[in-house]
């Protein structure tokens, strides 16, 4: 593996932490399983701690597809390689078709 894409593996590593920190910490808005479950519908905490928690979250994912493009664009390796029109064709000698083999020739000897 080249030293790049260890960086962008290492660097997505994070964020998807990250963003399973936030999304964990983060209350829920109503309704869901928690309601199902019996859970209150009222919300405790600061508005605005929500705010910061939505917007880093749709940040670090962001970030996140951002990278894995980057990875795939920077590390790739082209597989079809493109003929230059303008380079001069190297003709490669051709061996000599093999045929059956054949019987020796005799040589014919003179008799006086």
């Amino acid at each position: 593996m080249s030293t790049i894409f260890s960086l962008f593996m290492v660097l997505i590593i994070i964020a998807c932490v990250l963003l399973v920190i936030i999304v964990m910490a983060q209350n829920p808005k109503g309704g869901g399983l928690s309601a199902t479950f019996g859970g209150s519908s009222a919300q405790f905490g600061v508005q605005r701690t929500n705010d910061f928690m939505e917007k880093a979250t749709w940040v670090l994912a962001i970030i996140i597809v951002s990278l894995i493009f980057l990875s795939v664009v920077l590390t790739a390796k082209p597989s079809v390689q493109i003929k230059d029109v303008n380079a001069p064709e190297k003709k490669e000698a051709k061996a000599p078709a093999q045929s059956a083999p054949q019987a020796p020739v005799q040589k014919p000897t003179a008799t006086k």
